[in-house]
């Protein structure tokens, strides 16, 4: 079906509204990466099956969506129109929601979440603390549309900013919107996007080109591939609106193929956009004409910088090329290219349809509307999380992550990606945006933020950055190829025990040159990992160092283990369980550990039951001689 005019469209969406009652029970589980590998796809055929069996299939919806974010829960189900949000549900469940909330409307109180701290209940998604302490303008209809499904998008008033940008606004009025509202690009540099669509806007060569980055490969970021999988269409209306304001008539999804789901779901939207009239020729009428393709990439992390990218859609190796002129002027095959990440452009149709003054009342004086982070990492509620910015740091971890699980005390918050940096407990009061992140020696990045607890060893997280930055980096420029390379030898030398004076300076003198001589982003602020960390934690380098010890207990060259033999039970389990043999022992015998086996995996140390403790970390101190065979007998019971 194809929607040849503005009016065309505005009355289809009217009859699709009016089709569709508010008051029928409809089921949204999240068919988003994270819920189908704890096993959606099961959830959502059993409820199927179940409402067939239970003769209500005309009176009831289901739907699967995207990610709504809460992956600590997951597979997540919304029961509307009451908002009844159930967690970590499995289709042994479906049958008891299905009779009590579906045909009795009662809840399931098993299922709902439950405070693991104050023991207090929520019943409504909006009641859980995990949502109600977010912003959500940009996520926040992930869960109430199908991801599958162009009329659920028109429903709830999709394309309406394509319409309001159509049927009367000049390019030039789109571009100033989108200036006047401050948004800065989500996808690492926080460059002003109005500012970049201005210099594509008004160069005098007409072919230009709209592209979106999808190309995420931060570790433990996942903002983007949710928001493709769970409303494609709201990334592909803000791509044609961006193609409108500058002038375009072409443009590209740049996908990394590792994301299956992202890809089938935004090449589904575009095949129902082309159908309905809203990518080609003549877009409603408009005499607008504009078209979106998909290029899948290949994996590499150089290719989420700009010229990288560009390069590899022109179907070369991507890498990155001297910015002499900025990719909005000579970009793609040489033309004016506006290069947006997803979560920017999602927020174009916002922006268009609220106004730019309702953005620029959200955020700080620098930051303006709401970032999604991916938080992970040693923290109670992992998921995707939508902020104002402006919030803080300890906001962020404490009241919508529920703060560090087991007791533990919080270290640092990495933020920024593999090139971001390490914030530490000091700086927990730190508002989020993208300056005062910079200032504080990190950067907004994508929205990766790994939190870190007591036992997270920061040389070792440093190492671990910097070797991902060493196989990532495309080789083109020495200081990035061989500076990062010598940057992880030494590193790993350092958490191997073989640490020495005078690296520390050395590091921070490849560190310098990196940033001073490489050719792209990449290698300018690959040092940032190990630059932060020092900063704020040069008394661990120096441990490692000086005294060959590992504060935080992790480096297994830097520690050892052993069984305190007054509180060891001889209880038989971590002699099962170590894997190389380097447990002597045997009932109501005392436990040793040979220390020449021992591999210092630590079996024997996550094992032993906690009520006991008996096997003990070591670090930077000797290990007692072991108890002589004729002490080893355990005579009490």
């Amino acid at each position: 079906m194809r929607l040849h005019t503005l009016e065309d469209l505005e009355a289809f969406r009217k009859e699709l509204v009016s089709k569709r009652d508010p008051e029928k029970p409809c089921v949204s589980i999240c068919a988003g990466a994270g819920c189908l590998a704890s096993g959606a796809s099961e959830v959502i055929a059993a409820f199927k099956s179940e409402i067939e069996n239970q003769k209500i299939a005309a009176s009831v919806d289901i739907k699967g969506t995207g990610c709504p974010g809460f992956c600590e829960r997951g597979p997540v189900v919304v029961m509307y129109p009451e908002e009844i949000c159930y967690l970590q549900v499995k289709p042994e469940d479906v049958a008891e929601i299905v009779s009590q909330t579906i045909q009795k409307k009662k809840v399931v109180d098993r299922l709902l979440y439950v405070d693991s701290a104050t023991g207090e209940g929520a019943v409504h998604e909006y009641d859980i603390p995990f949502y109600s302490n977010q912003e959500r303008n940009v996520i926040c209809n992930n869960i109430r549309i199908d991801s599958k499904s162009i009329n659920d998008y028109l429903a709830i008033g999709g394309y309406s900013a394509l319409v309001k940008v159509l049927s009367g606004m000049t390019g030039e009025e789109v571009v100033a919107e989108i200036k006047k509202s401050g948004l800065r690009g989500r996808g690492g540099a926080g460059f002003p996007t109005g500012k970049k669509w201005e210099g594509s806007r008004n160069d005098p060569e007409k072919t230009k080109y709209v592209i979106v980055n999808a190309d995420e490969g931060d570790p433990g970021a996942f903002m983007d591939r949710a928001l493709l999988e769970g409303n494609p269409h709201s990334i592909l209306e803000g791509l044609i609106i961006g193609g409108y304001a500058v002038g375009a008539q072409e443009g590209y999804v740049y996908v990394r193929q590792e994301y299956p789901l992202a890809v089938v779901n935004i090449n589904l939207a575009i095949q129902q956009a082309r159908e309905y009239g809203l990518l080609g020729k003549n877009i409603l009428g408009s005499a607008f004409d504009f078209d979106v393709f998909v290029h899948q990439g290949a994996g590499a992390f150089v290719c989420g910088e700009s010229t990288a990218l560009m390069t590899a859609l022109e179907g070369r190796v991507g890498e990155p090329r001297p910015k002499y002129v900025r990719s909005n002027i000579k970009g793609l095959w040489e033309k004016p290219t506006v290069l947006n990440n997803v979560e920017t452009w999602a927020n174009v149709p916002l922006i268009i349809n609220n106004g730019a003054d309702w953005f620029t009342k959200i955020g700080t004086e620098g930051s303006k509307g709401t970032k999604i982070f991916s938080l992970v990492g040693k923290i109670t509620n992992t998921g995707l999380v939508e902020i104002p910015m402006g919030m803080t740091l300890r906001e962020i971890i404490y009241k919508i992550g529920g703060g560090i699980p087991g007791g533990k005390k919080f270290k640092a918050v990495q933020t920024g990606g593999p090139s971001g940096g390490c914030i530490p407990e000091e700086q927990l009061d730190l508002k989020v945006g993208f300056d005062e992140l910079t200032n504080a020696g990190s950067m907004m990045g994508s929205g990766g933020m790994i939190v870190m607890d007591e036992d997270t060893c920061i040389v070792d997280v440093a190492r671990y950055f910097i070797n991902f930055l060493t196989d990532e980096s495309c080789g083109k420029c020495l200081p990035c190829r061989e500076g990062l390379r010598q940057m992880n030898r030494i590193l790993t030398n350092i958490t191997e025990g073989q640490g020495k004076e005078g690296d520390i300076e050395l590091l921070e003198v490849l560190s310098e040159t990196a940033m001073e001589a490489s050719l792209c982003a990449l290698g300018k602020s690959a040092p940032n990992p190990f630059l932060s960390t020092l900063n704020y934690f040069r008394d661990e380098y120096e441990a490692h160092i000086r005294d060959k010890k590992c504060p935080a207990k992790y480096c297994k060259n830097l520690i050892s283990f052993y069984i305190d033999p007054a509180k060891c039970t001889a209880c038989m389990i971590c002699k099962k369980k170590c894997p190389v043999d380097a447990i002597e022992g045997e009932k109501k015998k005392i436990h040793v550990i040979d220390q020449e086996k021992c591999t210092n995996c630590g079996t024997c140390f996550e094992v032993c039951p906690v009520k006991f403790g008996a096997v003990k970390k070591l670090t930077g101190e000797p290990v007692p001689d072991p108890v002589p065979e004729e002490a080893r007998m355990i005579v009490k019971a």
